[in-house]
């Protein structure tokens, strides 16, 4: 008997927990989920800021920072497409980027 109160109070432990954790996601959920679309439109616009800061130069704007951010430029370059398309460029604005 003293060995079934104690599976059964494991039981309970191990029950409770999983349902305490889902009942914290529920409520992270819950608070999150409003701002969730705000939070990546204002991640997305400082990704489109950063990006014309690192290819400012090449589109003919004066970058005092062209110097740190042209190091950047290679690793970026593969998310060029789909920024200058959110721009509203067309097409690449670059000669030497053939991405268009």
């Amino acid at each position: 008997m003293d060995n079934n109160s104690t599976s059964n109070e494991r039981e309970v432990t191990e029950n409770v927990q999983p349902w305490w954790q889902r009942f914290m996601a529920g409520l992270n959920e819950f608070y999150h989920a409003p701002y969730r679309q705000t939070m990546a439109r204002a991640a997305r616009d400082e990704e489109d800021f950063f990006m014309l800061l690192m290819f400012a130069e090449s589109l003919g704007i004066d970058n005092p920072a062209s110097f740190y951010t042209l190091e950047l430029q290679p690793l970026f370059l593969e998310n060029f497409h789909e920024w200058h398309t959110r721009m509203g460029m067309d097409r690449c604005p670059f000669d030497h980027v053939g991405c268009c």
